[in-house]
């Protein structure tokens, strides 16, 4: 599969990446090889290959999001140098 220039300054484009004319050949050229060779994955013969999703038989393990009282939170919080309000400290808006 041979990527266009235009698809690379695409690409480019949504990956916020300012790319030269010399840049945007080099990686057309590269990136079209990558998907060549990834592309050879269609060959494979997958029919006696059970799906999966995971290999390793490993499970998540989730706990309950309790608050849970501490001996030394009001310690703590006397030391933030921060503002403190219904015993929680007060942090600046990110937004």
């Amino acid at each position: 599969m041979q990527l266009s220039h235009d698809d690379v300054r695409h690409i480019a484009k949504l990956a916020r990446l300012g790319l030269t004319d010399k840049e945007v050949d080099k990686f057309s050229h590269q990136l079209s090889d990558i998907l060549s060779y990834a592309k050879m994955l269609d060959e494979v013969d997958t029919s006696n290959v059970e799906p999966i999703a995971q290999i390793t038989g490993l499970k998540d393990v989730f706990f309950d999001d309790k608050q849970k009282d501490c001996e030394f939170t009001d310690k703590l919080l006397e030391q933030s140098p921060m503002d403190i309000q219904d015993h929680m400290i007060k942090v600046k808006s990110v937004f």
